[in-house]
């Protein structure tokens, strides 16, 4: 672990994590506004299988298969799927180097607050599998694999808990740094 303590130390500076998050983001705002509208317009309303942090079950899949026909899943795997295979990297890295960055100032970092810096690499590996699971089932369908659809759903799941403790986690670590920061303001001034 102490390689992985560095490894945040030496890259969390304020410009790498500023690039990262910026580039990161932009491939999700891509996503939002172009790929999942698109795959939408075929769907009937039925939310994307990314885009259920609960789950799903086999029924869900193969309506949502079913309901967005060759064109819709055709999108999907050609669009939605190549954007979504870059974004769980930019996502790991970016978002565990953007909560390395506040726990450093917060000199945070060596202690066993850094473990949460591995919840945005757990999400990130669980949407890959996701990934790769709606991938195989895109291409068998209409045959699909229960053993697939089950561990497609459960990191779906994974990937969702990961993101939202982290997020927890960072909005406890921003309002601790914003505390620290005015506080240093403060004493400044009553210097």
């Amino acid at each position: 672990m102490n390689r992985f303590v560095k490894f945040i130390d030496n890259h969390a500076s304020g410009k790498k994590v500023l690039i990262l998050f910026l580039l990161t983001n932009i491939i999700y705002v891509f996503m939002l506004t172009l790929t999942i509208p698109a795959i939408m317009a075929y769907s009937g309303d039925m939310k994307l299988l990314d885009m259920m942090p609960l789950g799903y079950d086999s029924e869900y899949i193969k309506t949502l298969f079913n309901t967005l026909g060759a064109n819709g899943r055709n999108i999907y795997l050609s669009w939605q799927i190549p954007a979504d295979m870059i974004y769980p990297f930019l996502f790991a890295i970016s978002y565990c180097l953007v909560l390395g960055y506040f726990l450093k100032i917060l000199s945070r970092l060596n202690s066993l607050y850094f473990l949460f810096c591995l919840l945005p690499l757990i999400a990130g590996v669980a949407d890959y599998m996701e990934n790769i699971g709606i991938i195989a089932m895109l291409i068998s369908y209409p045959s699909l694999s229960e053993t697939t659809m089950t561990l497609t759903s459960i990191f779906t799941v994974i990937k969702s808990m990961a993101t939202s403790i982290y997020f927890v986690v960072l909005i406890i670590t921003t309002i601790a740094f914003t505390v620290k920061t005015v506080r240093s303001v403060i004493n400044q001034e009553n210097l």
